[in-house]
């Protein structure tokens, strides 16, 4: 049984707040863009993880079509946000629900196809066990999409004349996330620039690893 959004409110991931709307934009001007750049097409079932105000999400609904988006995220305040912006375009194809990330495998009775996990894989202190999670819930040959920070001094990374994102302590190379990710299952099949101080990983599902969603429930 699924949990829709009502009034759960757990902790936040570390340094994973809702930015600013004003500099959020500035640094992601086209994110519909981004996200058919990163593979995102017509009648897929992808998860926006950790989706925010839905600055993503809306976007995912466009691009699906005739598919379907899932956007999970903590904070019910946020999640409306996400919500009204969705339904500010009269689309119907996304689903809201208000959890913890690392409860994606409970949540979720079929398998999907893409993860989407932007600017938050930081500030996550059980790594292993959210990679597990997702690992679940793809179907074979899913995709997890993870969009950090480079790991530039915080300094270094200025929207709108002021330093953002996270601490420099908290950010990650490309090669640490990959070492995070890739035991649960997963193997690296792209890294790319995008944005000013982004870069995306993308990882595939590996054979004999996990348990898609669908398979767990039929085997239970």
């Amino acid at each position: 049984m699924t949990r829709e959004a009502t009034d759960l409110q757990p902790p936040y991931f570390t340094a994973t707040e809702m930015p600013d709307r004003d500099w959020w934009v500035s640094l992601w001007p086209d994110p519909e863009g981004l996200l058919r750049r990163l593979g995102i097409r017509p009648g897929m079932r992808v998860v926006d993880l950790c989706c925010g105000d839905g600055t993503f999400t809306a976007p995912l609904s466009r691009l699906v079509a005739d598919g379907a988006v899932i956007a999970v995220d903590l904070s019910a305040e946020i999640l409306e946000r996400a919500r009204q912006q969705v339904a500010r375009e009269g689309r119907a194809n996304v689903r809201f629900l208000l959890a913890d990330a690392r409860q994606l495998a409970d949540l979720i009775d079929e398998p999907v196809d893409v993860v989407f996990l932007a600017n938050t894989f930081h500030g996550v202190s059980d790594q292993k066990g959210l990679c597990a999670a997702v690992r679940r819930v793809l179907a074979p040959g899913g995709r997890l999409v993870v969009v950090n920070w480079h790991a530039l001094p915080r300094a270094q990374t200025p929207v709108l004349g002021r330093p953002r994102g996270p601490s420099t302590e908290l950010r990650m190379s490309p090669e640490a996330t990959r070492v995070a990710v890739e035991p649960s299952g997963f193997r690296q099949v792209l890294v790319t620039d995008v944005g000013p101080y982004h870069y995306a990983a993308i990882f595939e599902t590996t054979k004999g690893e996990g348990e898609p969603a669908g398979e767990r429930n039929r085997s239970s």
